[in-house]
């Protein structure tokens, strides 16, 4: 079981991103977790019809307990999804809906049962305090990629996540893949992206060109590996698929 938390500052793509990998991945023959760690519970929206599925946080609130048919809903391409939720707005703490999250599958042997060849951890990361570092430094994750663009705040929040990471793994947590570059048509987009990583020391291991396809998909409600499986934006996401799950150089 290969498990991979997918990082980036909120409205970067990194949802889209993972929810087409998980897509390319689950076409591939394997079996999918994704986990959506961020309190919009909105991860895996493309997976599902455009619908939001009910949280872990959620169905506890309701229920009180919960089972594993009540947190894992099987999207039309396979993939398996969980969404960790949060608080009520203005009470409570995001990260705690991520640590809840984690522990009641655990409690409920859902690696066990499900037997997932690969777990995404897609995790908000504008900020990185103790609840969104989780799948790093809970043991959660083998491996963190970081979603960025061209953009100044993107780059910064991947700047900061990059260093936290990197902390981390001196700790002998989880280890930084690199930088993911969802295009946004920004001037000079690649040449910003190559300095920072340059500056920080982390390789750009894969390049998202902008493509009207995914949105056009995103308006369905799913991916474009499930909407337009033959277009040229469906080979970029298997084929960044693919490189994930190969074993690469870490940091």
């Amino acid at each position: 079981m290969k498990k991979i938390a997918i990082y980036g500052k909120g409205g970067i793509g990194k949802s889209t991103t993972v929810s087409n990998v998980s897509s390319a991945m689950a076409a591939m023959g394997l079996t999918v977790l994704q986990i959506g760690c961020d309190p919009k519970a909105d991860s895996t929206r493309n997976l599902t019809g455009g619908k939001n599925i009910s949280t872990v946080l959620d169905t506890l609130r309701e229920n009180g307990d919960a089972q594993l048919d009540d947190l894992v809903v099987k999207s039309s391409t396979g993939v398996l999804c969980v969404e960790s939720g949060g608080p009520v707005p203005g009470v409570g703490c995001a990260g705690r809906g991520i640590i809840t999250a984690f522990e009641k599958l655990e409690e409920l042997d859902a690696y066990e049962i499900y037997k997932p060849d690969i777990v995404f951890y897609d995790v908000l990361g504008d900020v990185v305090c103790g609840g969104f570092a989780m799948p790093i430094r809970g043991g959660y994750a083998d491996e963190v990629c970081i979603v960025t663009s061209g953009e100044m705040m993107s780059l910064y929040a991947a700047t900061n996540i990059s260093r936290a990471v990197k902390s981390f793994g001196k700790r002998g947590y989880a280890s930084l893949r690199g930088l993911i570059l969802n295009d946004k048509n920004i001037k000079g987009e690649n040449e910003l992206v190559d300095k920072v990583a340059a500056e920080i020391e982390v390789p750009v291991i894969y390049r998202l060109p902008r493509d009207p396809f995914v949105q056009q998909a995103e308006a369905q409600g799913k991916t474009v590996v499930e909407t337009f499986p033959d277009s040229s934006m469906a080979v970029h996401y298997k084929a960044l698929a693919k490189l994930l799950l190969e074993e690469g150089e870490v940091l």
